[in-house]
């Protein structure tokens, strides 16, 4: 090769490196302004709360199932709740429960009212769930998994989408107000 031509193959080299690299730079910075502008556009809270609890019960799937789903049954657990304990009126008004999805559920006096979402019956519950004291509005989801344990039943529980500050009131309220009530009534 002559020094000519290595000379214009070294040229070609460089302009082709350039050209490569001014892409490889313009493109990085239309990615990057994408991924700055991506960052500042997005919502997602990192202070979620979100309560996850895990009950055993001595009693099918189907006998639980029942007693969330109908008013006459969960009624009872009502009157063994902490609620009545705490000073609930006795005649509060009776628990009111649709068992088919998108119905509505008002229990413990009204003070807890919502929508059925999903109920697959033996399986799962999950509710639009809201305390009285909420903004309008303002629902939190509550699902209910129903887990065959030995001759038992595990309820695996999750709570989300409450108001920020509520957690440790809840986490109390489902203990007293569901799982130690709902464990009385079951025996």
């Amino acid at each position: 090769m002559s020094d000519r031509n290595s000379l214009a193959l070294a040229n070609a080299r460089t302009r082709r490196q350039a050209i490569v690299g001014a892409a490889a730079a313009f493109g990085g910075i239309v990615l990057g302004s994408t991924s700055a502008r991506a960052g500042t556009d997005e919502a997602i809270s990192h202070t979620a709360e979100s309560i996850h609890q895990e009950t055993v019960f001595k009693a099918s799937r189907k006998r639980i199932y029942e007693t969330l789903t109908d008013a006459k049954q969960f009624g009872k657990v009502v009157q063994l709740s902490a609620a009545m304990k705490g000073g609930m009126p006795p005649g509060a008004g009776p628990a009111e429960i649709s068992r088919e999805a998108g119905g509505a559920f008002s229990l413990f006096g009204g003070h807890i009212t919502g929508r059925q979402i999903e109920l697959v019956p033996n399986e799962r519950i999950v509710q639009a769930w809201r305390a009285g004291g909420w903004d309008p509005g303002h629902y939190s989801i509550a699902k209910f998994e129903l887990v065959e344990q030995g001759s038992g039943t595990k309820i695996m529980f999750d709570h989300t989408g409450f108001p920020v500050g509520q957690a440790e009131h809840l986490a109390e309220g489902w203990k007293g107000n569901y799982w130690e009530p709902l464990e009385k009534f079951l025996a």
